[in-house]
């Protein structure tokens, strides 16, 4: 039997949303002055990716903020295999506005350092709402749609659906992932067990 395929996981508008200003007061935790917003299907989503992936958090954010949020929501007994931080990220100046001269940081996550603690690239999943960011690996991006805290938000849902066509495939860097959620219908059967 293989190994279980490594799924990389982003925080910010992938799994949660912090702000300043709350939305309502119904935010999940508070991670210094943010209020911090889980996405909806997040416990049952991570319950299940833990179960068929080994997972990790990899976020463009701070490291002690993203340790704050990875012990909010992964349980103390099933922490994450790593958590990395901005880091771990190169960050990259890209034009925004040739005319205006207008440039822009990002925060680039170069699979390269995963592939260094031995995992093999073509097993490697990465989950995040900023594909620029994998600009060096698109192959392994799965993107999601930005989560700013909405609560009717049914992603993650969609994600559970999606995610067993690519857990058994030998090179996910081959299946095409950019459009995953347009093909993906909720199983009306799953959101009334979750819900």
């Amino acid at each position: 039997m293989s190994l279980p395929k490594l799924l990389i996981l982003d925080l910010d508008e992938t799994l949660v949303h912090a702000r300043r200003d709350p939305l309502t007061d119904l935010y999940g935790f508070r991670v210094g002055p943010y209020f911090v917003y889980r996405r909806p299907y997040l416990q049952e989503c991570l319950a299940f990716c833990r179960a068929h992936f080994t997972c990790a958090v990899w976020t463009s954010a701070s490291a002690d903020y993203a340790a704050e949020v990875v012990a909010q929501i992964f349980p103390e007994e099933a922490p994450p295999q790593f958590v990395w931080s901005r880091e771990r990220c190169t960050m990259r100046r890209i034009e925004c506005d040739t005319e205006r001269m207008f440039t822009e940081n990002i925060w680039v996550k170069n699979l390269k350092k995963v592939k260094r603690l031995g995992w093999d690239l073509d097993q490697v999943l990465m989950l995040d709402n900023t594909p620029r960011k994998l600009e060096l690996n698109y192959g392994n991006l799965i993107p999601i749609r930005d989560f700013v805290g909405d609560p009717e938000d049914i992603e993650l849902l969609r994600l559970m659906q999606y995610l067993p066509t690519l857990r058994d495939c030998d090179n996910v860097r081959c299946v095409e992932k950019r459009r995953w959620y347009r093909d993906v219908r909720v199983d009306e059967e799953l959101a009334r067990l979750l819900g």
